[in-house]
């Protein structure tokens, strides 16, 4: 299992958004697009890679390949699918997930609760462009790779980073965007960190 935690500061949490206009929804086609490049192969599905959106503090929308449904690797598919899950927030209660699409869960889960959840399970890897080379970092058998959308995180997320990551890598000489940062990530899981194709 390899997990992602992506940040979503400014997204919506209310159904409320157009799906013709995701830029304006709070970078929601930036969360979209790392949702595609966690899940995604070409023509395919990853089979074990979970994507925890936390969006705005508040909410945790949680994509899970080996149960995911009626995904397509389109910003707007895939938007609608959140779209979906935040119209059933209602049934989640406290930090118990309700699921209102094969594979889509949604939870009244923060950052700390998510990461937290996560900990217990999983190296937690905080992807960072001040971190260590990626290529220089042992893959681990089950990492929980947490990254922010187009903002930096904030003092308090950096301070619970620093709190329970177990490494901080970078994955390259420069800052890019989320959804690819999780293309490379996937790419050096899957090469078992550059050594097999």
């Amino acid at each position: 299992m390899r997990e992602f935690i992506v940040l979503g500061h400014d997204a919506p949490t209310d159904a409320d958004f157009s799906l013709d206009s995701l830029p304006n929804a709070g970078r929601l086609d930036l969360l979209c697009r790392c949702i595609g490049a966690g899940v995604f192969l070409s023509h395919d599905i990853r089979e074990a890679v979970q994507v925890h959106l936390v969006l705005q503090d508040e909410l945790t929308v949680r994509f899970d390949s080996r149960t995911l449904r009626n995904a397509r690797p389109d910003e707007r598919n895939l938007a609608g699918l959140v779209r979906n899950a935040l119209d059933h927030t209602n049934e989640a209660i406290g930090h118990r997930e309700a699921e209102p699409s094969p594979g889509v869960h949604v939870s009244k889960r923060g950052f700390e609760p998510t990461l937290d959840r996560l900990t217990e399970r999983a190296t937690v890897v905080h992807l960072h462009e001040d971190g260590q080379p990626l290529a220089d970092a042992e893959p681990p058998e089950h990492p929980a790779f947490v990254l922010s959308d187009h903002n930096d995180f904030s003092e308090r997320e950096a301070d619970i980073l620093a709190g329970e990551a177990d490494q901080r890598v970078r994955v390259g000489p420069h800052a890019i965007h989320a959804d690819h940062a999780i293309a490379v990530a996937n790419n050096y899981l899957d090469t078992d960190a550059y050594t097999t194709y």
